[in-house]
């Protein structure tokens, strides 16, 4: 008779409520030791405040009925005292942004030094002793001198691997990774994975992974929790799951999933997406230099692109590789220390990766798309009538225009940076990120309002971005940037499908394909 296992964390019939009602009904899930389940949904679903319950860490307002078992203790009811004690030993969070999980005023030893102080009586020596140890078991490299480092002296990346340090310093049973890879790179997010699954089979971890990254989920998940709205839409191990989902919701979330498969030759679908013809340049830069003072090196190094009228560049590459300071120069917005900027028109918008920090949280949504045309002298009347057809344009009710910000989804909310950016009939465009942090189901929509505005206003685009797949659904040509420098530029299906630069192909084996068998087979073959 096969031994019975206990789970790590068992949670039965979980309800969060809130002052508007349930947030979480219902819930049924367990994790067993060494095991990876992942928990996904769309935001709102309920996942992140799941997460928290099992540490006893609802924000103020909400409270949690039904059972948490962690570690064989219950959780629900039980004083902060007793609570205290069980987080660190019996589970620890990873949270999504890594920069502000840290202290930015103190070196990354003291920071694991608190840890082990709070769950036992150690020494200093000892202490920075065992955070050397804890940063060397998650790849810090050289980690008695990066014991010393601050927080921003890290990449993001190593950044992320401190706060799993942190976490494993009390030796946790659990590991809740909040959204661990959602902000990285897909070269940075494919270690961080590496790094769970190797932890799980050195350590034994159980290990709950909060996200909407059904890409994630293929590579890493051995089992898969589906929430919708706060209630559980489904449970099934993984391949099982993506081979035969059972719900409509679950078959709609990995339909939206943009995938780039190598397997194929190159992106999905990619046979579709031709270059445009030859057309005159809507920008030409040439040998651009831009410097930021107190930097070693120069975040643009003689990088020389064009963008065609009418076509769409996608501007690809790591954190640091220089697509953001590019896109900005080409608005005019950061100094140019060496080259030019040749730009063929005025009529330049930008649509910017966070759109609720983008937008004015006093104005209405109306307001907000009628300010261009109001500095451009429309006349009122005639910013009304323009104004309820870009609502039109981004499939926008004409009631929205009365709405705030924080009264609109973040999918609604990107619709009104693309309105408001339409607003001044730009000829050029560039989208720093655009779909970033956004839910699959919603960057789909989004993508695809992208591809009808392209089509209907005909502007150009300088699509940044480090999500291949998203490159491969919307660009023709791709730029491949590295430290400053263009590694490749060319049409998208052949940089992407037959990559000729080595640092290319490292960023396309890295992007996780939603399979979990070809993800599986492909570490075998890669020997991971």
């Amino acid at each position: 008779m096969a031994a019975v296992t206990t789970p790590v964390l068992a949670i039965a019939g979980l309800t969060i409520a809130g002052p508007a009602g349930d947030l979480v009904r219902g819930l049924d899930l367990e994790v067993g030791p060494g095991e990876i389940v992942a928990l996904v949904g769309e935001s709102g679903s309920g996942k992140s405040l799941t997460g928290r319950a099992v540490l006893g860490l609802l924000p103020p307002g909400l409270t949690a009925t039904g059972a948490v078992t962690l570690t064989g203790e219950p959780v629900i009811g039980r004083r902060d005292r007793d609570l205290r004690r069980l987080r660190g030993p019996g589970a620890a969070m990873v949270f999504q942004e890594p920069q502000t999980a840290l202290n930015p005023a103190q070196r990354v030893w003291r920071q694991i030094y608190e840890v082990l102080r709070a769950h036992a009586r150690v020494g200093r020596a000892p202490a920075r002793a065992t955070a050397v140890e804890l940063l060397a078991a998650v790849g810090i490299p050289d980690p008695h001198a990066r014991a010393d480092w601050y927080p921003h002296q890290l990449s993001g990346g190593q950044r992320q691997r401190v706060v799993i340090a942190l976490a494993l310093a009390a030796r946790p049973a659990l590991l809740i990774a909040d959204e661990p890879t959602t902000a990285l790179d897909v070269t940075v997010q494919a270690q961080i994975l590496r790094l769970l699954r190797e932890l799980r089979e050195t350590r034994g971890l159980a290990v709950l992974l909060i996200t909407h990254d059904l890409g994630v989920v293929a590579d890493i998940a051995d089992r898969v929790a589906v929430l919708r709205r706060g209630e559980l839409v489904e449970q099934a191990p993984v391949d099982e799951l993506f081979a035969r989902p059972a719900s409509e919701y679950t078959r709609r979330l990995l339909a939206a999933v943009p995938v780039l498969d190598p397997r194929a030759g190159g992106p999905a679908g990619l046979e579709t997406r031709t270059p445009a013809p030859e057309r005159e340049p809507i920008v030409t830069v040439v040998g651009l230099t831009v410097r930021y003072p107190r930097t070693p090196r120069p975040a643009l190094d003689r990088v020389s692109i064009t963008v065609a009228r009418g076509e769409v560049v996608g501007l690809v590459g790591e954190s640091g590789s220089g697509k953001t300071t590019l896109g900005r120069a080409v608005l005019g917005l950061v100094p140019v220390s060496a080259g030019t900027v040749d730009r063929a028109t005025r009529r330049i918008a930008l649509v910017h990766q966070d759109p609720y920090a983008a937008l004015d949280p006093r104005w209405t949504v109306r307001r907000t798309i009628a300010e261009p045309l109001r500095l451009a002298g429309r006349a009122r009347a005639d910013t009304r009538a323009r104004v309820a057809e870009l609502l039109d344009a981004v499939e926008l009710p004409a009631g929205t225009g009365d709405r705030r910000p924080r009264e609109l989804s973040g999918g609604q909310r990107q619709r009104v940076a693309f309105a408001r950016a339409l607003a001044g009939d730009p000829e050029l465009l560039v989208a720093d990120e655009p779909t970033s942090a956004l839910d699959v189901s919603v960057q789909q929509g989004v993508l695809a309002l992208f591809e009808s505005l392209h089509a209907e206003f005909g502007f150009a685009a300088l699509f940044v971005t480090h999500d291949l797949a998203v490159v491969a659904e919307v660009a023709s040509r791709v730029v491949v940037l590295r430290a400053g420098t263009v590694v490749e530029d060319g049409v998208t299906a052949e940089v992407l499908g037959r990559p000729e630069s080595d640092y290319t192909r490292t960023l396309v084996a890295a992007v996780p394909i939603p399979d979990p068998a070809a993800q599986r087979a492909r570490r075998a073959g890669e020997g991971t």
